[in-house]
């Protein structure tokens, strides 16, 4: 651990702010030994530890050895920066220093802690790092991954409980004293129902699961809360059960009705929908239902566990993919304290401006243009595409003055720092995504843009429109 006492925390702390704070924003008079979030004459800052606000100016995946390319174990990143610096020390000194002098304070997700270290005068970076405790119990008991494959991990497993209250001992307990923690995020685009990854909803998902399976038991258990007899649940979701024994012991579940994926769905659409046929009304209230409850102990079970192994630093969220349905952000809302969500579009204010109904501070942990020009298939990986780095540089602009207008947002990080493979990564991705390319050279036009943008990034945010 860097810092050993709190006066250190303290002392180490006063600058993270200090050179890119508001030019008419003095301390807010409360101090604590670290970052934490509050409302200052109506609108959201980040505080550090001297009082003064802030914006979180972040990049993700800082790594030495970013990606491999798909079906292999090379790293095209650890080649490059394993010449040019010779080894990890150096390179983490050098990032640390180019970040800082683009503007930028803080790592984002999938960082190298050890970049934050090295500091460029008196400036520093803070670091959130993701602790991942629903992506690791989906591994350890499948053998699939909960982002990649779209696999909600079974929360109501007592096991769960458990390895959240483990995982967070492990990640977050030896940094609970450290000042430049920005905060936890918790997991990262967990499926909250039909979306990329399948047209399932969580409750026909866990009805899928085998038999005497806790979240299945569950399951089970709200639809014998709903309906008087096995009969009501086979009216309305058109199956043939002659008991709730015999649903238990079912393998697959085929549903009534196969809703678009969440951020597809039209509320007047569905609404009107629901009106004209009320079997699908009540099948859609069922898995409502159990949304509710799923995302209730998902949020109460993690936010517990973060809290018990660190109470110094703010809990972050599982950073939404998209807006979820309202009973997912609504319990979100009970339990963290700032709300994360990944927004790859041309103009965040919209999903913004959702996010913020909830009363919370926002973060945006990732968002990102790739540019044609740049030599890169980007045939795989999310966000908008432009021209020429040119165009890119002009995005990041709009997109950053626009999220700022929000008075709940207090960070935005972009994804990511060094791009990926053109053979594609492990999972295929194939994007320019970096502030740098491959052979650590540097997007001068971004991140001439960058610098500009992150300097006035607190008087954009100040600013009364």
């Amino acid at each position: 651990m860097r810092v050993t006492t709190q006066m250190l925390c303290l002392a180490a702390a006063l600058t993270l702010a200090a050179d890119r704070a508001p030019a008419e924003g003095p301390p807010t008079g409360a101090t604590s030994p670290y970052i934490h979030a509050a409302r200052v004459d109506g609108r959201w800052w980040l505080i550090d530890p001297s009082g003064r606000r802030f914006i979180s100016k972040g990049v993700t995946t800082v790594s030495y050895a970013q990606d491999t390319i798909y079906g292999t174990s090379v790293s095209p990143s650890l080649e490059a920066n394993r010449a040019k610096y010779g080894g990890p020390v150096a390179w983490r000194k050098a990032v640390a220093q180019r970040l800082i002098g683009w503007g930028f304070n803080t790592l984002g997700a999938w960082s190298d802690n050890g970049v934050a270290e090295f500091a460029l005068g008196k400036r520093h970076l803070a670091y959130a790092p993701i602790v991942d405790i629903g992506e690791r119990f989906v591994g350890q008991k499948t053998n699939g991954q909960a982002w990649l494959h779209g696999i909600f991990p079974d929360v109501f497993d007592p096991d769960f409980e458990a390895s959240a209250r483990r995982r967070a001992r492990e990640v977050c307990a030896p940094l609970a004293g450290d000042a430049w923690v920005l905060g936890w995020f918790t997991d990262n685009e967990l499926r909250w129902g039909p979306d990329w990854r399948g047209p399932d909803e969580l409750l026909t998902m866990f009805l899928d699961l085998p038999a005497n399976v806790p979240g299945k038991e569950a399951a089970v258990g709200l639809l014998r809360e709903r309906y008087r007899d096995v009969a009501g649940f086979n009216a309305v979701w058109n199956t043939r059960f002659a008991t709730w024994d015999a649903v238990m012991g079912a393998s697959s579940i085929t549903p009534p009705v196969v809703r678009p994926a969440v951020y597809a769905q039209n509320e007047e659409t569905e609404r009107l929908a629901d009106e004209s046929d009320p079997k699908r009304a009540a099948f859609v209230a069922d898995c409502d239902a159990f949304l509710a409850e799923v995302a209730d102990r998902y949020f109460r079970v993690t936010g517990e566990a973060v809290r018990a192994a660190d109470p110094n630093h703010m809990n972050l969220g599982c950073r939404f993919a998209y807006f979820p349905p309202q009973a997912v952000v609504a319990a979100a809302a009970k339990y963290v304290d700032l709300i994360s969500f990944n927004c790859y579009q041309t103009d965040p204010g919209g999903t913004a401006a959702r996010y913020a109904a909830l009363g919370k501070p926002l973060i945006i942990g990732e968002f990102s243009f790739r540019s044609e020009d740049s030599g890169l298939p980007n045939s795989r990986g999310a966000g908008p595409k432009v021209k020429t780095q040119a165009d890119r540089a002009a995005a990041f602009r709009n997109y950053v003055t626009a999220a700022l207008r929000n008075p709940n947002v207090v960070g935005y990080h972009w994804f990511e720092h060094c791009d990926e493979p053109k053979e594609g990564r492990d999972d295929g991705e194939n994007s320019n995504y970096g502030v740098v390319n491959i052979h650590d050279e540097v997007y001068a036009e971004l991140t001439r843009a960058m610098t500009e943008v992150n300097a006035q990034a607190e008087v954009l945010h100040a600013a009364r429109r």
